[in-house]
């Protein structure tokens, strides 16, 4: 007997109904005003020009009445637009692109284990393990203080690494923009775990020559979601201060923290974390709105750190040697998901179509009410946005999210790419899948992008930006070399 063919008649017909009722939810007020506006105009049409000239007669309107109505409108008007958020732009960004001579193929890597680790052949093991099924390439790069044997973690090669990140990122940004130092109002520099005295904001004030008025911030110690924290700090200021420009750097400097222990969890990081940086220029004046990529519309930070496995989850500590390291928890994954479930419960309401809330809502009621049982219902965040940029952190924490958000392997792209050809480069991740979205040519006027970030404390923050225009596919770039072999398939394990 032949196998009998599925029926897709059904599934067809589900997925026209799911289709019907979006787009009736999603425009019921149009659907509703329609109709209504078609039946008053018929009735207009159906009165006769004296009974029109005798209904505006019937209204009796004296100057006191003009006046005040007017006033009113007005006023009205007035303290809407004041009080209405100032809109900032996303001017351009520009991401740092590491030497060649810094690339850490996974051979080279290995050897470097070896001979740094040659009382503890399980450590080596261990690190191999991680590395075979991290989802990085060969063409990551790590500092030049990390390819001495044994690395040399000095204050002056961490400077130098921090200006060699940093410049040449703000050198793109100048050359691409066309803006000159003394532009720049709001300065915000992030890196985690490299805070030297002065600042990093302090070394690029020194470098460039600029105001002696300029507002300076340097975040430290707030994790991979860091960038996004900075574009939130740089939103709040340029709601108060009129006309200005902002430059965000977010970075993270790996040569003072590369860990030469043996703890495996502490060893962990090594294997993920690679050079990288990017410079953003966000500003609130009208002038950029024409020439601006974006613009913001929403950015929610969830913190979780009043929970004591959250707060202990990524945590910097000694080991039993009293080498200092990074600490990453086994309910690392757990913790994020959590604190993912918050985040996206707060910027649901602020981002998803009326046809999404509702169904969230009637399954709420109904786990409430008639089974507590029942399956929560997902919202479908593709009917939001059209580009989506996670935390390349690593390759289980795009898994966990596609698979959470139920996304397509196309909608993580970006992310898994980022992850294979620069690695996991904390804060500034984001903006290599950004500028990985605008060399394939992807980006439309009026696409929607969410970012989404995760970082210790334990933090998970999000970034709404809108494409102000339809963006050509750059000559320039990180990826202006790449581009043509990506996507590439990365298999499950990378055997060494």
């Amino acid at each position: 007997m032949p196998p009998i063919s599925p029926d897709f008649s059904t599934s067809v017909k589900l997925k026209y109904v799911k289709l019907g009722y979006q787009y009736l939810v999603n425009h019921i007020i149009t659907l509703t005003l329609i109709p209504l506006i078609i039946a008053i105009f018929l009735q207009v049409l159906r009165m006769g020009p004296d009974e029109i000239l005798n209904l505006w007669r019937s209204l009796h309107f004296d100057l006191l009445q003009i006046l005040c109505s007017s006033f009113f409108i007005i006023f009205v008007a007035t303290v809407y637009f004041m009080s209405k958020p100032r809109t900032i732009y996303l001017v351009d960004y520009a991401c740092f692109k590491p030497p060649v001579t810094c690339r850490v193929p996974f051979s080279t890597f290995m050897e470097h284990s070896r001979l740094i680790l040659t009382n503890n052949p399980k450590s080596v093991e261990f690190q191999m393990r991680i590395l075979e099924r991290s989802g990085l390439g060969e063409e990551t790069c790590l500092p030049p203080a990390i390819h001495y044997i044994p690395p040399k973690p000095t204050m002056e090669a961490a400077r130098g690494e921090a200006e060699l990140v940093i410049f040449s990122a703000m050198d793109a940004l100048f050359q691409k923009t066309g803006m000159k130092p003394k532009d720049i109002d709001i300065l915000i520099v992030n890196c985690s775990l490299f805070s030297p005295t002065p600042s990093l904001s302090a070394m690029v004030i020194n470098k460039y020559k600029l105001r002696s008025n300029i507002k300076s911030f340097n975040l430290s110690g707030m994790g991979c979601s860091a960038g996004l924290i900075s574009i939130d700090l740089a939103r709040d200021l340029l709601q108060v201060h009129p006309n200005s420009n902002a430059v965000v750097v977010s970075t993270e400097i790996i040569t003072p923290n590369y860990y030469q222990g043996n703890e495996r969890a502490m060893l962990l990081p090594n294997c993920l974390f690679r050079m990288g940086g990017a410079a953003i220029l966000l500003s609130n004046r009208r002038s950029e709105r024409h020439r601006a990529k974006y613009r913001l519309v929403h950015v929610v930070r969830t913190h979780k750190g009043a929970d004591d496995k959250a707060y202990r989850c990524v945590f910097e500590e000694q080991d039993k040697e009293g080498k200092v390291g990074i600490s990453l928890s086994k309910d690392l994954m757990a913790i994020a998901g959590e604190a993912l479930k918050s985040n996206i419960t707060t910027i649901g309401p602020l981002v998803l179509p009326a046809s999404e809330q509702l169904l969230f809502l009637l399954t709420l009621i109904g786990r409430k009410i008639v089974n507590p049982k029942w399956k929560p219902y997902i919202p479908d965040f593709k009917q939001a946005f059209e580009h989506f940029c996670i935390h390349a952190g690593g390759r289980a924490v795009i898994d966990e999210l596609q698979k959470n958000l139920q996304l397509s392997a196309e909608h993580v792209e970006a992310s898994r790419m980022s992850l294979h050809r620069w690695g996991n480069t904390s804060s500034s991740s984001l903006w290599y899948e950004l500028a990985y979205i605008e060399a394939k040519g992807r980006m439309k006027k009026g696409d929607r992008i969410w970012q989404i970030a995760f970082g210790s404390g334990f933090k998970c923050n999000s970034a709404v930006w809108k494409c102000n225009k339809t963006i050509k596919t750059p000559l320039d770039g990180p990826w202006a070399d790449c581009i043509h072999r990506y996507p590439v398939h990365i298999p499950d394990v990378v055997k060494l």
